[in-house]
């Protein structure tokens, strides 16, 4: 038996997919919110199966949320979205699987079982912490509002819990698969990001490690 999270605002397919993991013998919470799912992290948790479209915050975000909060547990996406950049989008802030809606139950099973193998537990947060559904940095009390290419650089970094980025990476992170974007596009948006963290008194943790990219320490 294994611990999951269902987070699907639609609460038809919350009810299919959490009576058919029941069935396969797994303890089954659902969180009809990206906020819902937060709060709730400290329960035991194994696997996590995320709609992309939630009420309150782009599934995307809430991944790259996840990531930078210590959050290694497998995260099976589900959309109903199809095309291939929306894929690599989803693989590249930070999910393990990727299905598209409507989907069979057989196989997304199958899917789970296989996750589950690879499972670890969920790490507690570190210090600094994104809220997807605000698009928020915090750290303390204190808060700063990031834009959705500002969230998603930052949440790229800190999940890669203090190895360089590559600046392409950083690319693929924070614009659609695809787009064209200097390095002087990205840099002026690090230097945004510097200004709001040092705001939070945490600009030192973001550093640049040159001809390469960048470092969160």
């Amino acid at each position: 038996m294994a611990h999951i999270t269902v987070c699907e605002d639609d609460a038809a397919v919350s009810g299919v997919l959490k009576r058919a993991l029941e069935h396969d013998g797994h303890d089954v919470a659902v969180a009809p919110t990206a906020g819902s799912l937060l709060r709730n992290l400290g329960a035991p948790l194994q696997l996590i199966v995320l709609d992309l479209g939630l009420p309150d915050a782009d599934g995307r975000d809430v991944c790259l949320a996840l990531r930078a909060r210590g959050v290694d547990v497998p995260v099976l996406m589900l959309t109903a979205l199809d095309g291939m950049h929306h894929k690599v989008d989803g693989f590249e802030v930070g999910a393990d699987d990727y299905m598209t809606k409507p989907f069979d139950i057989p196989e997304l099973l199958v899917r789970v079982r296989a996750l589950l193998r690879r499972t670890t537990a969920p790490t507690p947060p570190r210090g600094v912490v994104l809220d997807p559904a605000k698009h928020e940095v915090i750290h303390g009390p204190a808060g700063e509002t990031l834009t959705p290419t500002e969230f998603r650089l930052l949440g790229r970094l800190i999940a890669s819990q203090g190895d360089v980025v590559r600046r392409h990476a950083l690319v693929a992170a924070g614009w659609p698969h695809g787009a064209q974007v200097s390095d002087n596009t990205l840099d002026s948006f690090v230097r945004r990001l510097r200004v709001k963290l040092g705001a939070l008194g945490v600009a030192d943790r973001l550093s640049t490690v040159r001809g390469v990219g960048y470092r969160w320490q």
